[in-house]
């Protein structure tokens, strides 16, 4: 097993943390799309929390409770309410944009956990990072591609949930001194109180034939969520920031396969620039990590 003190481990398997959690965010997401065309969007979110929450009431029985303690709740329960955030605003924009342009927008978060871990958690941001997360952010833009059709009022949920997953992105690398389930019990207790107070008002029966994704929701996002948390408390933010983008990657592919929505060439050209932009970053930090005595 490799020794994670070492920079060029940890920030290796932060890496691979942060890719195995992107691909099964976009699973997730795709899932929440397909659910979000009959029922409203609080009943799946509320479906995504509380699946969760029974996941882990099975996992971990009576060490539920002893879990939630910790010596930082408020910092806990504010990066629980911006993932809540987070989820919430994307999943409402998935009734009206497509997977892709949703996905597109909402992954300019790298580029705002990078600089928010410059600013706030004083992480240093060299300029071969720089130009990678720049050329991210340009590929992003190709994708989006401002003022032709994807910018409509439902584009500024995603825009928000960007800044929301940031913010919590940043917030579970401030609290990692508590565990990784401690992080994810919190998000699942917090999520599933707020949206079982929203959830009576929309409510909507669900159809027998659609339990099946409504229990995808809860088995994606619980190892998502663990496996984002390990990526974070494992290696820099601004080291993994890039590789948020590979979800565009993957948002193209399950709109195509899942809801007949074919990624065009600048879609697929924007994607490519910012996969390359992300292996990049990756290769010179883990060259410059192999160096560092």
């Amino acid at each position: 097993m490799p020794d994670l003190r070492h920079p060029a481990n940890a920030r290796t398997a932060g890496i691979l943390l942060m890719l195995a959690a992107i691909l099964g965010f976009t699973m997730m997401d795709a899932t929440a799309k397909h659910l979000t065309q009959t029922y409203h969007p609080a009943q799946v979110v509320w479906a995504r929390f509380v699946g969760n929450l029974l996941i882990f009431a099975v996992l971990f029985r009576a060490a539920m409770f002893p879990l939630l303690r910790t010596r930082r709740p408020g910092l806990q329960c504010a990066r629980a309410l911006m993932q809540l955030g987070s989820v919430g605003l994307f999943f409402s924009s998935l009734q009206v944009i497509g997977l892709a342009e949703a996905t597109a927008i909402m992954d300019l978060n790298p580029v705002l956990i990078t600089l928010g871990a410059a600013l706030f958690l004083g992480e240093k941001i060299g300029p071969r990072r720089l130009a990678g997360i720049g050329a991210a952010l340009v590929g992003a833009l190709i994708i989006i591609r401002p003022g032709v059709g994807v910018f409509q009022p439902a584009a500024l949920l995603p825009l928000a949930g960007a800044f929301t997953y940031a913010a919590g992105a940043l917030l579970t690398r401030m609290a990692r001194t508590d565990s990784v389930a401690t992080s994810v019990m919190w998000s699942a207790v917090v999520g599933s109180a707020l949206t079982s107070l929203a959830v009576p008002f929309v409510w909507q029966p669900i159809a027998p034939s659609d339990l099946w994704a409504f229990a995808l929701l809860g088995v994606f996002g619980t190892a998502s969520q663990y496996l984002l948390v390990r990526a974070f408390a494992t290696a820099e933010a601004g080291v993994l920031a890039p590789f948020g983008y590979t979800g565009l990657v993957w948002a193209g592919l399950w709109g195509w396969l899942l809801f007949g929505q074919l990624p065009d060439l600048w879609t697929v050209a924007g994607a490519t620039l910012i996969v390359v932009a992300g292996l990049y970053v990756w290769s010179r930090e883990a060259r410059a990590a192999r160096k560092t005595p």
